[in-house]
């Protein structure tokens, strides 16, 4: 089988390091391209960083893009010019910015994901099962915990979770999003979705929905103890995208949850 040419963007940050580590041990892959917003003078599998441009995604068929929005858009604009597909695992975008990926995937095939793990998409699942079965009678709120480096709050999973709850009442999450709290040790319920969000030490990622009436709490809820969780879902985010047609696609497209 021919080996998927592959392109690590943000390859000095935790992801990047890791998509580097997994992609040497996936047999699907041989490495091409690895990128990051400042030049560094080492090479990692005998590859040397080199900038966002045209000429350092040349050689790729897919590339996984872990950085910040600013950077994720300059990537898909180089990689709309080169007919690349791009695995998104970014997260922190504004409205106008997922307008700009959308408008993107009309010329290339994109997977964007909040969370890359088997397990998150499958709590997402079951979060939207959830919130469809239960009356209007039940609350609801996000708690989640990631390491102290993480900027954005609440997490691009935390969000997904959130969508999972709006998706299961047929409404829009931005009409449900409640009050976002930071490093709170408890948190209220609200008629609409409050979240709270923990940053601190090297925990790699919790998450845990709640749904209360008052009578009783549902729980679910799911962590990570490896970032390779993530890296393993990515590459293989990657290998399906290959066959995929220009569009905007989900872990949810890939897992084939209906």
């Amino acid at each position: 089988m021919k080996k998927i040419n592959l392109g690590i963007t943000g390859c000095m940050g935790r992801m990047g390091q890791q998509l580097i580590k997994s992609s040497k041990t996936n047999h699907n892959f041989a490495l091409k391209s690895l990128t990051e917003n400042r030049l560094i003078n080492k090479k990692f599998n005998g590859i040397k960083p080199e900038l966002n441009t045209e000429d350092a995604f040349k050689k790729t068929d897919v590339i996984i893009d872990f950085t910040i929005p600013k950077c994720t858009l300059e990537i898909l604009k180089i990689a709309s010019k080169l007919k690349k597909k791009v695995v998104i695992g970014t997260t922190g975008f504004t409205q106008k910015e997922e307008g700009m990926i959308k408008k993107f995937s009309k010329k290339i095939s994109i997977l964007k994901a909040g969370n890359m793990s088997l397990g998150v998409n499958l709590l997402m699942y079951l979060t939207e099962i959830t919130s469809k079965s239960l009356t209007n009678d039940y609350l609801s709120k996000i708690y989640e915990v990631h390491h102290k480096h993480k900027k954005d709050y609440p997490s691009g999973t935390a969000l997904m979770l959130g969508k999972g709850i709006a998706n299961g009442k047929n409404k829009e999450l931005l009409k449900l999003m409640g009050k976002k709290f930071l490093n709170k040790k408890l948190f209220p319920y609200g008629e609409k979705i409050n979240f709270n969000s923990i940053r601190k030490g090297k925990i790699i990622g919790e998450h845990e929905v709640k749904f209360s009436s008052g009578k009783e709490i549902i729980t679910l809820n799911h962590e990570a103890f490896d970032r390779a969780l993530y890296s393993d879902g990515a590459l293989t985010a990657a290998k399906w995208l290959m066959n995929k047609k220009p569009g905007l696609y989900s872990m949810r497209d890939l897992l084939n949850f209906s």
